[in-house]
């Protein structure tokens, strides 16, 4: 099989360069206008290609078909990627190509403190001879998402301009505010209308994942008493003394720092206010619904004490489901994963599964009945303005791809 990679290597710096980044306190779907300007980008591009039923709805999803080339019925598949890229970093990238790594360090030329250098970054090892992307050193790459969005466009070219593969019909997701747990919240699964779904969201290439974290946000809402600090003794209760109170009280062996593996992790993610008033805001994971309520309690009792400690102050404490961990909807039918699997041992590589910490949004349309499990694209050091990605990596992911819509053709 012989895919693009010049063609797939034009699209992706032509996405990275597109500032996609999200925002959690927008109140709109997408969160940002850059969003809006990459989806119009792809919507026209698969309309170039020859895709069908293009569709980019009023919450930005495009959406998207390849025809069916089977003679026989086939299960619908689905290929998804988010546009949106991470909050903590401008999302507007100078990208550099390094072409045929040889393992010296890479210096970011806007920013030379960022380096990739073999020791610091292990699977640079693994990219020896490889065409390699990075930023410039002050944005992220964006490779988290837009490896997968260029993976998808890629095997969609693919697919089109070689029908005598024999595939299922094929639908197409391009979603925004993955980054703010927002990605699949206004996708109608009815609109679009697959069996199966994938997310091209995954790092090394093999990697097959069908366990996430299940998370929830919480959010401390303090209360306190004003009075003129010059007279304040026996009246004020300052609202940010008791969050500091309360960010102290949390367990520190709980916090990310601390935890790996299969431990879950409390993390204080924002802080705000005044004297007055003040909020906390949390991000609780793991891997198993009783380690989450066991986290409910831990906040629980902190507030708790505080409210003894400070009556007259308000305090209120709520939580908010995000997803779920993916392994509870895949278990109960691994074909999806088997699939994935038979279709990364056509391209060549050694299938891997791992627990992710973190989620994708796969972990939403599971739990919403659509099985979703997550492919490599290839990125890495994602959130950081070290980012990288293979472009060899890439193209064996459209690669695999390309083999996966064959499989569920054959044993579908």
């Amino acid at each position: 099989m012989t895919i693009d990679s010049a063609d797939l290597l034009e699209r992706f710096l032509r996405y990275v360069q597109i500032d996609t980044r999200s925002d959690a306190h927008a109140t709109t779907t997408p969160s940002t206008p850059g969003q809006w300007n990459l989806l119009r980008l792809l919507a026209a591009e698969l309309r170039t290609l020859g895709a069908e039923e293009i569709t980019l709805t009023p919450h930005g999803y495009v959406l998207a078909t390849i025809p069916a080339t089977s003679p026989r019925p086939v299960p619908v598949i689905a290929w998804c990627a988010h546009v949106d890229t991470a909050t903590n970093l401008p999302g507007a990238a100078k990208p550099i190509v390094h072409r045929n790594y040889s393992g010296q360090p890479i210096v970011l030329p806007d920013d030379p403190a960022q380096q990739l250098t073999l020791e610091t970054t292990p699977h640079l090892r693994g990219a020896l001879g490889h065409d390699l992307i990075t930023a410039s050193g002050t944005t992220l790459l964006g490779a988290d998402d837009k490896a997968g969005v260029a993976t998808v466009m890629s095997a969609v070219r693919h697919l089109l301009h070689h029908p005598e593969i024999p595939h299922g019909r094929i639908r197409v997701c391009f979603n925004p505010d993955e980054e703010i747990a927002a990605g699949m919240a206004h996708l109608d699964l009815a609109e679009l209308a697959a069996s199966v779904a994938y997310t091209l969201d995954g790092e090394s290439p093999g990697e097959i994942d069908y366990e996430t974290f299940s998370a929830d946000g919480a959010r401390l809402e303090i209360h306190g008493v004003a009075a003129h600090p010059g007279w304040a003794r026996g009246t004020m209760i300052n609202a940010l003394r008791l969050a500091g109170r309360f960010l102290a009280a949390l367990p520190a062996e709980l916090s990310p720092e601390r935890t790996g593996e299969r431990d879950g992790f409390i993390h204080p993610v924002e802080c705000n206010g005044s004297a007055e008033h003040a909020t906390v805001e949390l991000i609780l994971r793991d891997f198993e619904l009783t380690g989450l309520a066991q986290q409910h309690k831990v906040l629980e009792e902190i507030v708790a004490e505080l409210r003894a400690a400070a009556p007259r102050a308000q305090l209120k404490l709520t939580f908010t489901e995000q997803y779920r961990n993916m392994r509870y909807g895949l278990e109960r039918d691994m074909r999806p994963v088997e699939f994935a699997r038979e279709a990364l041992l056509r391209a060549g590589l050694t299938p891997r599964s791992q627990a992710i910490r973190g989620g994708t949004d796969g972990s939403n349309l599971t739990a919403r009945g659509l099985p979703t499990p997550n492919l490599f694209c290839g990125m890495h050091e994602v959130h950081s303005p070290r980012e990288w990605v293979s472009l060899q990596d890439m193209t064996k992911s459209v690669e695999t791809l390309v083999h996966l819509s064959q499989v569920w053709a054959e044993r579908g």
